[in-house]
């Protein structure tokens, strides 16, 4: 994949500390991004998401910004009647809000410069109304597709593309410890692949829709998730 242009830009990749932030910084290192990581713990930048205040801060000291990559996310696994107030906001505060602020600030810097890559870690539970997930996660990536496609018609005069990729059971904590043996075993047999996605294979995507050959590319939501559901 032809990356040349690619660097000495810089990239900011949230939820960078967890198993696909992992795989992204590395695939964009590869291709010659300045990389900074942004998450609680363990990066090199710790800044909770979801506070607009804490988001402008960390922005500012990293300076300009060309390809940002919205991968933080938490799950929750409780349907609407076990989820709190509480639980509810923590979710979409993490899901979305932090999407939204980190997305508000390096958009002045892209639209100046007239290219900017904007990547947001969708799922297949904004399809499905969340096969395993909670009603809070649910709602947060369905948001998140929406943002998506808001900033997709916004940016796109400016050269500034903005996708989402929607995974499906990712080899992460999330699948290899909050989900049981029965449940994982269930969703593989629903699987026409017969496996999880591997972090890398969510890594890869990410790396194509921040490549110049996906520049025509805006506004889309793809699909990862082994033909789990095919539309």
């Amino acid at each position: 994949m032809k990356t040349d242009s690619l660097r000495g830009k810089t990239a900011v990749v949230t939820g960078a500390s967890g198993t696909m932030g992992r795989a992204v910084v590395s695939f964009l290192r590869e291709d010659g991004l300045n990389v900074v990581g942004i998450d609680l713990k363990g990066s090199d930048v710790q800044c909770d998401i979801s506070d607009p205040a804490a988001v402008a801060a960390a922005l500012r000291g990293i300076g300009e910004v060309h390809v940002l990559v919205n991968n933080a996310g938490i799950l929750s696994n409780n349907k609407a009647q076990a989820t709190t107030p509480e639980e509810w906001h923590k979710v979409l505060g993490a899901n979305l809000d932090g999407a939204f602020y980190l997305s508000r600030e390096v958009i002045p810097g892209m639209k100046a410069r007239r290219w900017g890559r904007i990547v947001n870690t969708c799922s297949l539970a904004a399809k499905t109304g969340g096969l395993t997930a909670g009603t809070a996660y649910s709602v947060s990536k369905g948001a998140l597709t929406s943002l998506t496609f808001s900033l997709a018609r916004e940016l796109a005069p400016f050269g500034v593309t903005v996708n989402g990729i929607s995974p499906a059971y990712v080899k992460t904590p999330m699948v290899t410890e909050q989900l049981s043996e029965a449940q994982r075993q269930a969703l593989i047999a629903q699987i026409p692949v017969g496996r999880f996605c591997e972090p890398e294979e969510f890594a890869h995507v990410v790396r194509f829709l921040v490549s110049p050959l996906a520049g025509f590319i805006t506004g889309e939501i793809v699909d990862l998730n082994g033909g789990l559901v095919m539309d």
